[in-house]
């Protein structure tokens, strides 16, 4: 490696570590266990451009949408020392409601534009709407929550009281919203005064040459990726086909995400105009979640080290068709669409790439995230969001890994004292789904499965795919099982199976069994 290139080595850990801190800051200042315990946030640096210079290893779905975040909130108009942008609109660059977004320009001179930006985004127990949690079945973004256009925040230093007086008289759980909003806040300040402090080690010019060098970088290293999928689409007539669907909760119909995948001049097409159109549920999703996919995709190919950032996407070109499925537009609700169609994206990326690679793409994993919401029935009372993990896809590499985060997530698990302090409720059965996973010489991970006894009336939403046909096995494995959820009133022993998309009231002593799908397995035992 050069001199030059061992620098900009050293510059890309400098980012990386300052995103580290933020989330680090966030993290020991919030109040939910959404945010402290299962650690639902992430945290980026930005160049002046709106373009993601450097991230934490937090959660590819928040990361990879957020630089129109920013360019939402730079769209807004100038900003000033000590302003902070506070936004969650799908329609503007945002994912889903509970996801609130708060982006700080940085001045590292005596400018008067910033030359860098800062944000943290965080998955918020509650952002109102009729569903505590805000993730219930809703027809239409106005069941989902209240909907925030780039809004100031903070002016010069100084918090917007009414602003957040808003807020809390939209939200449950006031204090707790307020709380963990001003820890991304805080989080916010850290990573400003980290980069004040590197322009004053290495100058400020210097930082944002090497901002604009590692975006180069990433692009060159991505560019290798590019030809080489270039050619092996030239062994497929040159295009590539791949599908996967979407279950419907109100029917047994299913809706499918097609995707057509070719080069053309030098650039790497994702055709996805042929998904079917929007619905009248919460898994549509926005233009920013289907970029996230694309991005976390082709990280995934690229050579270990590789720095994630807007570099990947330079040599490609996502199409999408306005009022699908994977490009929503207003009025469409996308709850789901951040959290289940992304993993769907994902499936079908991956299922396409495996056709380009065999030898390392991985059968399908558990894809869905398995969204569990409970709180008060009414009034403001608590709120409770969380993902429950499943089986990972086997692959060439190996069987795939029991119960964890998969693809779009990179949650933790809410600890079981955690959850209990927490809420009224009693975990009463935690453990492995053990033969979930699809079978194979690599076989898929096994899911979970988890038991909650309410100790108080309460309301419960769940939001999940694959709940009728599990994930697919590749080059001849098996499917995983799926995924169910069911409602034992009263604790019976026989229990009611609820759908994909479920909002239902609870009476003190019902008890909810939640299981998670397993993975697909990787080739059929005896090849």
């Amino acid at each position: 490696m050069s001199a030059d290139g061992l620098r900009a080595q050293v510059f890309h850990h400098l980012y990386a570590a300052a995103c580290e801190e933020m989330g680090a800051a966030l993290l020991r200042s919030s109040f939910s266990a959404n945010i402290k315990e299962r650690r639902d946030f992430s945290c980026a640096l930005f160049d002046a451009a709106g373009r993601m210079v450097s991230q934490a290893a937090h959660l590819p779905v928040h990361l990879g949408s957020a630089p129109l975040s920013v360019q939402a909130a730079m769209e807004r108009g100038p900003l000033g020392r000590g302003d902070a942008v506070l936004l969650n609109d799908p329609y503007a660059g945002g994912t889903h409601l509970p996801d609130l977004t708060l982006v700080t320009p940085v001045f590292l001179t005596g400018a008067d534009v910033p030359e860098l930006y800062v944000a943290s985004r965080a998955h918020h127990a509650d952002v109102g709407g009729p569903h505590p949690g805000s993730m219930g079945p809703a027809v239409e973004i106005h069941g989902e929550g209240l909907r925030l256009p780039p809004v100031l925040l903070v002016r010069g230093g100084e918090l917007d009281r009414d602003l957040v007086a808003v807020l809390r008289a939209n939200m449950r759980v006031p204090d707790e919203r307020e709380g963990d909003l001003m820890a991304q806040w805080s989080a916010n300040l850290v990573g400003e005064r980290r980069l004040a402090e590197l322009a004053g080690e290495y100058g400020a010019g210097e930082l944002v040459r090497r901002a604009a060098g590692l975006l180069d970088w990433t692009d060159h290293l991505a560019g290798d990726l590019v030809a080489a999928c270039a050619t092996a689409l030239e062994d497929h007539g040159g295009a590539l086909e791949f599908d996967d669907e979407l279950e419907l909760a109100r029917s047994n119909d299913v809706a499918k995400l097609r995707l057509r995948l070719f080069a053309e001049h030098g650039r790497l097409v994702f055709d996805l105009t042929g998904t079917d159109d929007a619905l009248a549920s919460p898994v549509n999703a926005p233009r920013a979640v289907t970029v996230s996919a694309v991005l976390y995709v082709l990280r995934l190919f690229l050579p270990a080290g590789t720095p994630t950032n807007d570099g990947i996407l330079r040599r490609v070109e996502l199409r999408t068709r306005p009022g699908s499925l994977v490009d929503a537009v207003y009025p469409a609700a996308v709850s789901a669409g951040n959290v289940e169609t992304s993993q769907r994206l994902v499936d079908v990326l991956l299922g396409a790439f495996g056709r380009l690679f065999p030898d390392r793409a991985p059968a399908a994993s558990a894809g869905t995230m398995s969204n569990l919401t409970f709180g008060s029935r009414r009034g403001a009372g608590y709120a409770h969001y969380e993902t429950l993990p499943g089986g990972a896809g086997g692959s060439p590499e190996g069987p795939g890994c029991h119960a964890v985060q998969t693809h779009m997530t990179n949650t933790r698990n809410t600890p079981v004292e955690a959850l209990e302090t927490h809420a009224p409720v009693r975990v009463v059965a935690y453990s492995l789904r053990r033969g979930s996973g699809g079978d194979g010489v690599h076989p898929g991970g096994d899911g979970l499965v988890r038991r909650l006894r309410f100790l108080e009336p309460g309301h419960l939403g769940w939001v999940a795919q694959r709940q009728r046909r599990g994930p697919w096995g590749l080059a001849g494995g098996g499917e995983g099982e799926p995924g169910s959820a069911w409602l034992h009133p009263g604790g019976a022993r026989e229990g009611r199976r609820l759908g994909g998309e479920v909002s239902a009231d609870l009476a003190e002593g019902d008890e909810v069994e939640l299981r998670t799908p397993g993975g697909g397995g990787w080739r059929e035992k005896g090849l």
